[in-house]
């Protein structure tokens, strides 16, 4: 099997059973589905009257979040390595 071939890896989140499609490693794939159920149980634990349709969007909400401030402190990071090289 090649990188480039797709895999088929079965994970569970929030309680429910999804097949995932990519070409991503499976560890890979299960190491993502670990972290959007950890997620979604925890914005569970903080606002217990969501449906799970609104829980998805928030965790889906709280990540992009993550992830734009960590590309904004990346880009900062980066500005500061070619302030130093030049």
């Amino acid at each position: 099997m090649t990188d480039n071939e797709k895999k088929r890896v079965t994970v569970e989140i929030y309680n429910r059973t999804y097949h995932i499609i990519g070409t991503e490693s499976e560890r890979h794939v299960q190491l993502v589905a670990n972290l959007v159920d950890q997620k979604m149980n925890e914005i569970h634990d903080a606002n217990k009257q969501l449906d799970t349709a609104s829980l998805a969007v928030l965790t889906a909400v709280n990540t992009m979040n993550d992830y734009l401030k960590l590309k904004e402190d990346y880009a900062t990071l980066l500005g500061s390595l070619r302030k130093k090289e030049d």
